[in-house]
């Protein structure tokens, strides 16, 4: 690269990948995104290193798996010192790197989240839409400014409307990012708080959005009997049918959350294309963790490693520099993220790294699918029992290209899944006499990449004795 790009960096909060119009989903409206996807390269099967947002969070910020940064739960209450997050790096660099909306590597529970060495000069917070902190909370502030009641707003039939909404308000912000003059290259993390629950769009845009013309959730009668077996393993919701979770009323809900997206992201994007700076600006469009929407008798979030939750968007675009109206299955973490991030920056990846650059793929370098032979997630006390009613569950997910391991540790209970034949997940072969091997091999493999990849040596050695 002669000239170091401009980075648009837009992550949405609990967004599935299979929520995207031009990506198959004749159900979303997304008109936006679907010219991204035509401009750009989509990664299909990106997986985030955790389920729930902090260890995810924290894991791409500082290109380490959760339990390598030491960061595994939501509601903690530091962030380590080490290592340095990715926004830091590159702000060392010489980028002018500004943040919009919640960054959640540590609790904002009762605080507005403290500040860390994060590289951001412009920094505009919003943990969550809601009117909860006495300072610090840019939105709400922003609100109030207008003549608006936040908490009456939420509670209202018709919600927050979109000319107050958090959403409208990071366009707000990273529109004027944008607008900013700079003579040096600039990283905008723009991270709304939507699609997350309780699945609160505003009416103009539930209207859209028949709850009777929704698909409904992937289920299967026996997904009863196979999450009975995991109940001792958190999760936030209780199994139900998707009658008794109205699961199509919130799939429209959660559409609806997802149009509202596409049109603010629009507003940035054109933005972006009046200020003259499209040609030399990444834009980057992803989401920390999915949904599981009512699939397998299941709503929200939790110790599960199922396709909704923890398969996530992931699209690139930089006309003429990336690989256009691509949509490439290689199996991707989000730690490659971190380390495209620092490439595109040309930050020199720092040698803990964990993720692997996505630039050859991007450019042409790589051939369609050859990137990883599997992926990982953790789930380790991620939630607290308030959310949760339980104690604490600990388990992975290893997922090559046929197979995926998920082992819920100290529970005795697993599941394997043969994605060619079952992409949903429904057939569990954990027990299965003729599976028994191939379980093994993957147990094994499982167990190696854990303590390869996770396992802390200490300090630096300095001496051989």
């Amino acid at each position: 690269m002669s000239k170091r790009p401009n980075i648009l960096w837009y992550c949405t909060d609990q967004q599935r990948f299979d929520t995207i119009h031009a990506l198959g989903n004749s159900f979303v409206k997304t008109p936006v995104l679907d010219s991204l996807v035509k401009e750009g390269t989509s990664f299909t099967h990106t997986y985030c290193q955790s389920p729930i947002c902090t260890p995810s969070r924290a894991s791409f910020m500082s290109g380490l798996y959760p339990s390598r940064v030491h960061n595994t739960r939501n509601g903690n209450e530091s962030f380590p010192g080490w290592p340095p997050v990715i926004t830091k790096l590159i702000a060392d660099a010489g980028y002018d790197c500004g943040l919009i909306g919640k960054f959640h590597l540590q609790s904002s529970g009762k605080r507005t989240e403290p500040r860390i060495e994060d590289g951001f000069s412009y920094w505009k917070f919003s943990h969550a839409p809601r009117d909860d902190w006495e300072e610090g909370h840019d939105y709400a502030d922003w609100v109030r400014n207008q003549g608006g009641d936040l908490n009456k707003l939420r509670e209202s039939e018709d919600r927050v409307p979109t000319e107050l909404h958090q959403t409208t308000w990071a366009s707000e912000r990273s529109i004027e990012f944008i607008q900013q003059e700079r003579e040096k290259p600039w990283l905008l993390n723009v991270n709304i708080y939507d699609p997350h629950p309780p699945f609160t769009p505003p009416k103009s845009y539930a209207d859209q959005f028949d709850p009777n013309d929704m698909p409904g959730p992937h289920f299967k009668d026996s997904d009863l009997d196979a999450q009975a077996k995991l109940a001792h393993c958190d999760f936030q919701d209780e199994v139900r049918t998707p009658e008794e979770h109205d699961a199509k009323g919130a799939q429209a809900r959660y559409y609806a959350m997802i149009a509202q997206i596409d049109d603010q992201f629009g507003r940035i994007l054109k933005a972006l294309e009046e200020s003259g700076q499209r040609e030399n600006t990444v834009i980057i469009f992803t989401s920390d963790h999915g949904e599981s929407l009512g699939d397998h008798g299941l709503m929200y979030k939790g110790c599960r490693f199922y396709e909704g939750l923890v398969r996530v968007p992931l699209i690139f675009s930089w006309p003429g520099n990336f690989i256009q109206n691509s949509q490439n299955n290689a199996l991707v973490e989000m730690l490659d993220l971190s380390a495209t991030l620092l490439n595109l920056a040309s930050v020199d990846l720092p040698d803990y790294l964990q993720g692997v650059s996505l630039l050859p793929i991007l450019s042409g370098q790589t051939k369609d699918g050859e990137h990883r032979d599997f992926v990982r997630s953790e789930y380790f006390d991620a939630l607290d029992p308030h959310f949760t009613g339980g104690n604490g569950t600990y388990a992975t997910m290893h997922r090559t290209r046929k197979y995926k391991l998920c082992v819920y540790h100290g529970k005795g209970v697993g599941e394997l899944f043969d994605l060619d034949q079952d992409p949903w997940e429904h057939n569990n072969l954990w027990d299965s006499p003729a599976h028994a091997d191939i379980k093994n091999q993957l147990l094994a493999e499982s167990f190696d990449a854990h303590v390869l990849l996770t396992t802390d040596v200490g300090s630096k050695r300095i001496a051989p004795m």
